[in-house]
């Protein structure tokens, strides 16, 4: 229950390499069955098995009682090696990242609520660890497209106590050990409720950073979308003028040309006009002579 998924796959033929980094190509390769969903599986299978032999016998024979304490240490034991194997050799699969935390909660579960049925735990103690274990993961849902929020030491801590604690109320104990594991459930619910509360703290902080981040790049892409339609309309604008500035300089140019064709015809006339006057000075001086 450390609140990091951790089973998962392995098996794509290559060798693992040894605290390598969780890539696609590793995730995509695995295989279901590894030793790391194995002992997943195996930890699912003992929580029915765990609830017989808690209840065998009317739930208070000493010998059946450490048989069940036996199936719940193993249980917890895997917990700490499949996340262990899977994150040491890339074996993480879709498969591990749901049923390692189910598992987790699961064995807790059972063994919180059987001990209260039982009488053997206070059900208010049961209420407040089972109510933290799944308000933080319906916290982590909430915050999940955000950011991811990690397992902290004190929820490492608070996990290592549960588990001590609620493997002493399965056991038979009588006398100071009785009293001896009272006082460990306190510090495990102590712990319960504290870590509970960070994670409270984180996921909000987590959640207003995301909003804020999400705000930002909102906000950027709106500017940069008004800097294009800005541009768009600039060129628009650039091109309507030049099409303009053609068009005036083409009347300009015809203008121009049709002056200059008036200006050659006047031209021509008046050539015509000056070599009348030459031929009727010559006549009128040959008609003297």
């Amino acid at each position: 229950m450390t609140g990091v998924p951790a089973s998962a796959a392995g098996g794509s033929g290559a060798k693992p390499v040894r605290g390598g980094k969780l890539g696609t190509a590793a995730v995509n390769q695995a295989s279901l069955w590894n030793i790391a969903n194995i002992l997943t599986m195996v930890r699912l299978l003992l929580v029915p098995g765990f609830v017989l032999l808690l209840f065998h016998n009317g739930g208070y024979d000493p010998a059946w009682r450490s048989f069940a304490w036996a199936a719940f240490a193993i249980a917890m034991i895997t917990d700490l090696f499949d996340g262990h194997l899977a994150r040491t050799y890339n074996l993480v699969t879709d498969f591990g990242k749901i049923a390692d935390p189910i598992a987790d909660k699961a064995i807790m579960g059972a063994a919180l609520i059987s001990l209260s049925i039982l009488g053997d735990l206070p059900w208010w103690i049961t209420g407040v660890i089972i109510a933290r274990e799944l308000g933080i993961t319906l916290m982590r849902f909430w915050v999940i497209r955000h950011a991811v929020i990690p397992a902290s030491r004190g929820g490492k801590l608070k996990t290592l106590a549960q588990g001590t604690a609620v493997g002493m109320y399965v056991l038979a104990l009588t006398g100071p050990l009785a009293t001896l594991r009272f006082w460990v459930m306190m510090v495990a619910v102590v712990l319960t409720v504290v870590t509970g509360l960070d994670y409270v703290r984180q996921a909000v902080v987590l959640r207003r950073k995301g909003l804020a981040a999400e705000r930002a790049a909102a906000a950027e892409r709106a500017a940069e979308a008004a800097e294009e339609a800005l541009q768009a309309a600039a060129g628009t604008t650039i091109g309507a003028g030049a099409a303009s500035g053609a068009v005036a300089g083409s009347a300009a140019g015809a203008v121009a040309g049709a002056t200059d064709v008036r200006g050659g015809v006047t031209d021509v006339r008046g050539a015509g006009a000056d070599v009348r006057g030459t031929a009727e000075a010559r006549d009128a001086a040959e008609a003297e002579r």
